[in-house]
């Protein structure tokens, strides 16, 4: 288990003081990571009935377990955690051996903690994380219109499509 320094932030609804940490998933955890993301994808609506298959088969899986083995551009999952309970997850790699790309293949805030500015608080604490595994800017697709606005509000703009016609986003320093 991996604690960022104490990152601390103000709830604006309770008015204390919150410290949110990133604890990152070895691979040998990583399937409990996999139950909480196929449940995002089919709750969220982000996938299609007939990608279900494909998300929770082993080959995308292994694919991405494989890609955690690695010493450079290694794929990373955490989990962020608020007073020793999970609020939400990610999953992203950095490009290291290029220029430096955080790509962020999933971002999600649990359902119960939504709608608290969490999510916002959470990605300064990975922008903060991220720095010291190279990480220079993000870049990230999205398929729902909200998802779009939050990103915005983050300071990404957008960025053409990906090679599955998926709209992308950027932030850069």
């Amino acid at each position: 288990m991996f604690k960022i320094k104490n990152n601390q932030t103000r709830d604006k609804k309770r008015k204390v003081t919150v410290l949110i940490k990133i604890i990152e998933i070895p691979v040998e955890r990583a399937q409990e990571f996999w139950d909480l993301h196929i449940n995002y994808l089919v709750d969220d609506q982000i996938i299609e009935p007939e990608e279900y298959a494909y998300f929770s088969g082993t080959k995308y899986r292994s694919y991405l377990e494989k890609l955690m083995k690695r010493e450079v551009n290694r794929h990373h999952m955490i989990y962020f955690e608020k007073d020793g309970e999970k609020i939400g997850a990610c999953q992203f790699i950095i490009y290291q051996t290029e220029d430096g790309k955080c790509f962020i293949l999933d971002y999600w805030i649990f359902q119960d903690f939504r709608n608290r500015g969490l999510g916002r608080e959470c990605f300064r604490v990975l922008e903060e994380y991220t720095k010291q595994y190279g990480a220079e800017y993000f870049e990230i697709n999205y398929s729902k219109e909200d998802n779009h606005r939050f990103w915005l509000s983050l300071g990404f703009v957008d960025n053409g499509f990906d090679e599955f016609n998926m709209p992308l986003m950027i932030k850069r320093p």
